[in-house]
């Protein structure tokens, strides 16, 4: 004797769209369906959908393209409320100028700054995001900097939940201040067993290895140039004690390059392989100056890297190999980066700008508008190391779904709808997290936009007060 029967929820289902899946295959329908049920994608292919459509929400996909909810492999969301600043500066000066600012930064501030960042990422077709947090000042007055820490991560998440994005909070550090050598003001960094705790207490806490997980926690020591080796090497044992990804910056910019040489004799790919940085299990922010055997080193190692196209061109940082990791069989994904160095934000804009910057250093064969696609979705789920449920469209993955529109005055007639997606002409009509809408109709469904900028600029005013 059987038992019941599982009563499944009415399907979402979407049809008359373009599909481009970004699966293996790279399979791509000139007009096909997807089905959403359940938190994931029950069926996608050619045509009209031969299932039972009675209760079943139908979504006209004509004149849409469907993809894979992008993935945001690099991100500091706090930084939406201290756009504008050192807009002409180099890193190293544009951070010794903005750090005083970011030693005000209190859990209100960070929560106005990341729900507004989220819903503009979610705006621009972003799912997922990482995000690397390095940031936990103390309060004036003193207090138990564990517990502030605490508060800070807490309202990130919260902000994320609220938005019903997936996070990926990379909780960073940095105990290497000024009067150490490192570049950050002592009063912004952190003690190195503090770091430890609060990092390991945040891993008990919020992290979901599950395959629908909303949150999840990465070990993110911030920079060569912020953290000593001894931390390095610690968060590198914890986070594989534990489980996690381990996530920092590496080769962004020539300082960090002259920085790494003059302290540690090793280029900064060398310094991190000394220190256990290298492996499948981390990914790394920029990788803008790779010389041939970094490239190898990362390849061999299954090493990732999350290129930050439009705020390596903002921060004159230089481009990064992309298609020479490619080449070498590196996971590469895409990062909108920080807003203070990326103003507009805007997730989608990154495969564009990814396009013209291999181009530039490569010519017109340097990277395809499939290839750039292929970073912004599965590339950035490697990275995350969540490409078995996220990053694609494929029967049983999380219905983590872009629906663009492309015959609007921007992209009506472009031949190639991938084409019309990744070279600027499209604008997100709808998005699904686990199959829940987020936007609709273009419009921000799980939270007031207007409400979010209004909260995110009284916060830009507070945090920039003297």
């Amino acid at each position: 004797m059987s038992g019941p029967s599982r009563r499944l929820t009415p399907p979402t289902v979407v049809e008359g769209c373009a599909v481009a899946t970004v699966d293996r295959a790279r399979t791509e329908h000139a007009e096909g369906h997807l089905v959403l049920r359940d938190g994931v994608i029950e069926a996608v292919g050619p045509g009209r959908w031969p299932g039972d459509r009675a209760g079943a929400e139908v979504v006209d996909g004509r004149g849409l393209l469907a993809t894979p909810g992008l993935v945001n492999s690099h991100d500091h969301l706090y930084q939406w409320i201290t756009r504008g600043r050192a807009s002409d500066h180099t890193l190293f000066a544009w951070l010794t100028e903005l750090y005083p600012v970011w030693a005000r930064l209190t859990p209100e501030l960070l929560a106005a700054a990341a729900a507004a960042k989220l819903g503009w990422l979610a705006l621009t077709g972003c799912t997922t995001s990482a995000d690397h947090h390095y940031l936990f000042p103390p309060r004036p007055g003193g207090g138990d900097r564990l517990a502030q820490a605490a508060e800070l991560v807490e309202a990130e998440i919260a902000a994320a939940a609220g938005l019903g994005l997936r996070l990926e909070l990379a909780r960073g550090s940095m105990n290497l201040g000024r009067s150490a050598g490192g570049l950050p003001p002592d009063e912004v960094v952190e003690r190195h067993d503090d770091v430890l705790a609060a990092t390991d207490a945040a891993i008990a806490r919020w992290h979901d290895p599950g395959p629908a997980a909303t949150v999840r926690i990465a070990v993110a020591p911030c920079s060569p140039f912020s953290v000593t080796p001894e931390l390095m090497r610690d968060s590198a044992a914890l986070a594989r004690e534990r489980g996690v990804r381990l996530h920092t910056h590496l080769a962004e910019t020539t300082d960090e390059h002259e920085f790494c040489q003059q302290r540690f004799g090793r280029s900064p790919v060398e310094y991190a392989a000394d220190l256990g940085w290298l492996g499948e299990d981390v990914w790394l922010a920029h990788g803008v100056h790779l010389d041939d055997q970094g490239i190898k080193q990362l390849a061999a190692t299954g090493t990732g890297v999350a290129h930050c196209p439009t705020s390596n061109g903002r921060l004159g940082a230089g481009i990064a190999p992309v298609s020479q990791l490619l080449a070498a069989g590196s996971p590469v994904g895409l990062g909108v980066d920080g807003a203070a160095s990326n103003e507009a934000g805007r997730m989608v804009d990154e495969l564009r700008q990814a396009v013209l910057a291999a181009r530039y250093r490569g010519g017109p064969r340097a990277l395809t508008v499939r290839q750039a696609l292929e970073l912004a979705t599965l590339g950035g789920a490697r990275c995350l190391g969540r490409d078995a449920e996220l990053g694609s469209l494929e029967v049983g993955k999380q219905a983590d779904v872009a629906l663009w529109r492309i015959d609007d005055l921007a992209g009506a007639g472009i031949a190639d709808p991938v084409a019309a997606l990744v070279l600027g002409a499209a604008t997100v009509e709808h998005l699904f997290v686990g199959g829940r809408p987020v936007v609709q109709g273009r419009t921000l469904v799980t939270a007031d936009a207007g409400r979010l900028a209004a909260a995110a600029a009284v916060a830009a005013r507070r945090i920039g007060q003297e």
